[in-house]
């Protein structure tokens, strides 16, 4: 073999060194991806929330996708066959959990009235004015706001005609703890639930037929708070089952979306998702700085099947970090009521 050979064939090693460990690289790649995301979703598969920063991907849990793709990129790249089927798994697992969960079924019950829902986290407060401007232009009969402070408390009171909402509900508390529901309906007084931060229920009279109402605000899954984010969802969902089917209205920032399971634990006591019943299901209401489709839908408007949704929309008020909720629902009579 003469020298030139030589060169040529070390040169040719080179390269095939180099692209087994290009190709290993890719395979190790894609399996740490994989494993990160196969984690999440064996959470999701297994209805349970676990623990940080499980409930804070979930939130997020159709944009695991991007991760899947690349991890799929990754093991085609590195011929390993394994991690291509895995992928295709994990790409075909987070697609079926994307589908919106819940009934949808429509009361057949003849119409009772139409009630506009609007709810709203003003941030501390300093979302107020942008809500006071929705608020005119788009006149909820029921409007439940979070993160009032005293201040926002005030504003609402002053800038809004007392004969429009001569009807309140509110915890008063400085920061993140105050909340307030506003109403044009009559409301009666109810015991609200117990949490960190402010939420006040009451029943209210439309036309006639008593409709309990809830603001839900329990606090965020942030690392230390898991457990008590978990139990004051659980609050909300002992809530909706006292009701044992009464005409209900749960509507808030529930810190919470279709993806985590004690959420679907409230869902699954017998009241749906407004904006899913309108055709909303996936729209993020947070953070609203996030360009759309990006972000979460944490702010819902929840009722129980004795009402029919429609026109659901996402508004953006300005200096807050959540988009504000607004939409129709209709009561309908009961069989029990005919």
């Amino acid at each position: 073999m003469d020298s030139t050979t030589a060169a040529r064939a070390a040169e040719d090693d080179l390269d095939g060194g180099g692209r087994r460990r290009g190709s290993r690289a890719a395979a190790w790649g894609a399996g740490l991806v994989l494993a990160a995301v196969s984690t999440v979703l064996g959470f999701r598969v297994a209805d349970a929330d676990g623990f940080t920063p499980v409930p804070q991907i979930l939130a997020f849990l159709p944009w695991l996708l991007a991760p899947a793709v690349a991890a799929l990129l990754m093991a085609v790249l590195g011929r390993w066959r394994v991690g291509m089927v895995w992928s295709l798994a994990v790409l075909g697992l987070v697609a079926w959990y994307m589908e919106p969960y819940g009934r949808t079924d429509q009361p057949d019950g003849p119409a009772v009235a139409d009630l506009r829902v609007m709810t709203s986290n003003v941030e501390f407060g300093r979302g107020t004015e942008g809500l006071i401007e929705a608020v005119r232009a788009e006149k909820p009969d029921l409007l439940f706001v979070e993160e009032c402070d005293h201040v926002c408390s005030a504003l609402l009171r002053k800038e809004l005609p007392h004969a429009d909402y001569p009807y309140r509900a509110s915890v008063d508390a400085y920061g993140a703890e105050g909340s307030v529901i506003l109403s044009g309906l009559p409301l009666k007084s109810a015991p609200r639930i117990d949490a960190t931060l402010g939420m006040p229920a009451a029943v209210a009279d439309v036309k006639g037929h008593p409709v309990r109402i809830q603001l839900a605000h329990p606090m965020p899954p942030v690392p230390r708070d898991v457990r008590l984010w978990r139990k004051e969802l659980g609050k909300l969902q002992d809530y909706v089952a006292a009701g044992k089917g009464k005409s209900t209205i749960v509507a808030g920032d529930f810190n919470a979306t279709q993806d985590h399971a004690a959420f679907r634990a409230i869902l699954d006591e017998g009241v749906r998702d407004a904006a899913r019943l309108a055709g909303s299901p996936r729209a993020p209401s947070w953070p609203a700085a996030a360009p759309s489709p990006l972000g979460a839908q944490i702010d819902h408007v929840l009722a129980t099947p004795d009402f029919s949704a429609r026109d659901a929309r996402f508004l953006d008020i300005g200096d807050t970090d959540h988009r504000t909720l607004v939409v129709t629902l209709t009561l309908h009579k009961k069989e029990t009521e005919r």
